[in-house]
């Protein structure tokens, strides 16, 4: 059993940057892919970026250039990097994690983003 906790949302100016973490606990050893999705209200959860264990990165076109995800296996952690953000990466941010057969998937609660213009 595996449990995701983010942190690093808030409130930030346009242009700006915030720092997204996510911490796994309990079976980290069968996580293979973690990632960050997001839901803006109203509209569904989007794909931000996600990373495989050995490395292999994807992201949505609309933050390329502009966000990273990056990973520390050892620690089970997942972070997202945001910069130049934009009012609308304004959402609440899911991290996500999962093992290599897709078998279990588990979703962290969110942590909200709100970029002001």
């Amino acid at each position: 059993q595996v449990q995701l906790v983010e942190s690093g949302g808030g409130l930030v100016q346009a242009g700006g940057s915030l720092r997204l973490s996510c911490v796994a606990s309990g079976s980290i050893v069968s996580i293979y892919v973690m990632g960050w999705y997001r839901q803006a209200p109203g509209k569904q959860r989007e794909l931000v970026a996600t990373i495989t264990g050995g490395g292999n990165i994807n992201y949505a076109d609309s933050v390329k250039g502009r966000f990273t995800i990056s990973r520390d296996n050892a620690k089970g952690t997942v972070y997202l990097q945001m910069n130049s953000l934009k009012p609308e990466d304004t959402a609440d941010y899911y991290c996500y994690a999962r093992n290599r057969m897709g078998t279990f998937g588990v979703w962290g609660q969110g942590t909200q983003v709100t970029v002001s213009s």
